[in-house]
């Protein structure tokens, strides 16, 4: 299992986490964790619903990584993220409150296509293509995968166009992926650890997260759906190798 975000190397989460730590206290131990210097890291699987969480656990300290969201506190996963992909739904429900009466027009205006591509969680790589919603009005797929501040994010860190925004967006701080388990699909999940977030602590149990991943795994489950449905039209492609 890959605990680390896709697609981010040792040295953008090193770059992230000294800026993290201008304005937040982080446990050393979780600072360790992202810059891969622990060896006492394993996985526990845990099945909320129809989704199956990989939450790390440090077998040193016996202590798994949780995480809660410091928002309106912070808004850096708003602020820093790489890329903001679409959905067919978000096409529509973008468009829409955008005021767009064609989604053509929106994509048009609004939206960047992008190819880039990721380590697979069992190992490889895999290229993706999809619509990406532009973080700047002047956004190009040269822009893809750097940081740059949503156009839709105000001075109080709350989303211009929520409850509208991309899915992808309401997956944070989780990455997820199908799983082919006995000729069926299967929705995993797991944390981003880019450096960005304030959020992870450690704790004995996963306890305190579990009304968390009870609202996450419908949040997850959707998305998977809507993505899936978004490649089989045509909007976006995923391929091995």
């Amino acid at each position: 299992m890959i605990w680390h975000s896709y697609n981010v190397s040792q040295k953008e989460i090193s770059k992230s986490l000294e800026l993290l730590e201008k304005d937040w206290d982080i446990d050393p131990i979780i600072k360790d964790f992202h810059l891969g210097r622990r060896d006492d890291v394993s996985e526990n699987s845990i099945r909320v619903k129809d989704v199956v969480f990989h939450i790390p656990f440090l077998k040193k300290i016996k202590k798994f990584i949780l995480w809660k969201c410091f928002w309106p506190d912070c808004s850096n996963c708003c602020s820093r993220q790489g890329r903001l992909p679409l959905t067919s739904y978000d096409l529509i429900t973008i468009g829409s409150g955008m005021k767009y009466q064609k989604t053509s027009d929106f994509i048009k205006n609004e939206t960047v296509m992008a190819t880039w591509q990721e380590s697979s969680p069992g190992g490889g790589s895999i290229t993706l293509t999809s619509i990406n919603l532009k973080r700047k009005e002047d956004e190009t797929e040269a822009d893809d995968g750097t940081h740059i501040e949503c156009r839709f994010l105000d001075e109080e860190g709350s989303c211009g166009i929520h409850p509208t925004r991309p899915g992808v967006c309401y997956l944070y701080p989780f990455s997820t992926w199908l799983q082919n388990e006995k000729g069926m699909a299967k929705v995993h999940a797991t944390f981003q650890f880019t450096g960005d977030c304030p959020g992870f602590y450690l704790d004995d149990s996963v306890d305190s997260m579990k009304e968390i991943l009870q609202e996450y795994s419908e949040i997850i489950y959707d998305y998977n759906l809507k993505s899936s449905g978004t490649m089989r039209e045509g909007l976006g492609s995923i391929s091995l190798g």
